[in-house]
């Protein structure tokens, strides 16, 4: 019982760290990034790159790697999403249009197979009541925790942060006050996409580096937003612990292959009850006729 809710926090840390910057980026900026796994991977493959290729220090390519995927999300919405932003249809399609493209790409020049490893932070396990944990899975917590404390901090007591609760609340009354709504949401596409990257980083050195890994990701991170609501920090915590103690319940008892289905099946029974999600903010089907 310890082992399951040890490694059920664990997998809920993944999940937090997989949909965090989505969520960031819809809840400031408007826009849902369906080209967001392929940020991720983007995020993964470079910091391989810089570490095996270039030799460079392990925590310096992290760096760069996620730098590398904050700057790539600020050139696709300069240039790509500034034009179509408000059409909800374009920007789906623009989106998911350019993350196939960006991961096909990767499959097509040989960005594939078991040669691509991330190494992990730090060797070795440790006892944790009774139960043996690896150093790279309480990173992994670590990180979650950390980075919902610094968002929540950010976001209060910043005055960017605080640009970006006035934005996600009222854009047109936040514009009134002579706040750059343009500027704002460009810097949380940004943030979000570095947190792609970033998450990637993290928990790819668990398993081998893949594009598959991206559609993958993509429909976890929908599955997070849907339940708890797509712009709700506290929304994708829970949604976090739902999906991650699921998985394990069913890994534990059943079988791992039923883990996706309970994914989907929650996003179904989410949009027949609560379309907006269980902390969403979006109007419910009375209130819109």
């Amino acid at each position: 019982m310890i082992g399951m809710i040890i490694y059920g926090l664990v997998n809920s840390a993944v999940f937090v760290l997989m949909a965090i910057g989505f969520s960031l980026t819809f809840g400031i900026s408007g826009i849902a990034n369906f080209a967001y796994g392929a940020f991720y991977i983007t995020g993964a493959y470079v910091c391989w790159h810089l570490f095996n290729s270039l030799g460079l220090y392990y925590p310096i390519a992290i760096a760069l790697a996620v730098l590398a995927s904050g700057l790539l999300g600020t050139l696709v919405y300069r240039y790509l999403l500034f034009r179509i932003r408000g059409i909800s249809l374009s920007e789906v399609i623009a989106t998911f249009g350019l993350g196939i493209g960006m991961l096909e790409l990767y499959r097509s020049i040989g960005l594939t197979g078991h040669s691509y490893k991330l190494s992990v932070f730090v060797e070795g396990a440790v006892e944790v009541f009774g139960v043996y944990v690896d150093y790279q899975r309480l990173i992994i917590l670590g990180l979650g925790v950390f980075l919902l404390i610094l968002l929540w901090a950010f976001t209060h007591h910043t005055r960017i942060g605080l640009a970006f609760r006035g934005i996600a609340q009222d854009e047109q009354t936040a514009l009134c006050f002579g706040i750059e709504t343009e500027n704002i949401s460009v810097l949380s596409f940004a943030i979000g996409s570095a947190l792609a990257g970033l998450a990637a980083i993290t928990i790819m050195p668990l398993s081998l580096l893949a594009v598959e890994e991206g559609g993958n990701v993509l429909i976890l991170v929908l599955a997070v937003g849907i339940v708890g609501g797509l712009e709700s920090t506290l929304g994708v915590v829970v949604a976090s612990l739902i999906f991650g103690f699921s998985q394990i319940i069913m890994a534990t008892y059943f079988s791992p292959h039923y883990s996706m289905i309970v994914t989907l099946a929650a996003i179904v029974v989410i949009l027949a009850v609560k379309p907006s999600g269980l902390f969403g903010k979006f109007k419910e089907l009375e209130e819109r006729v």
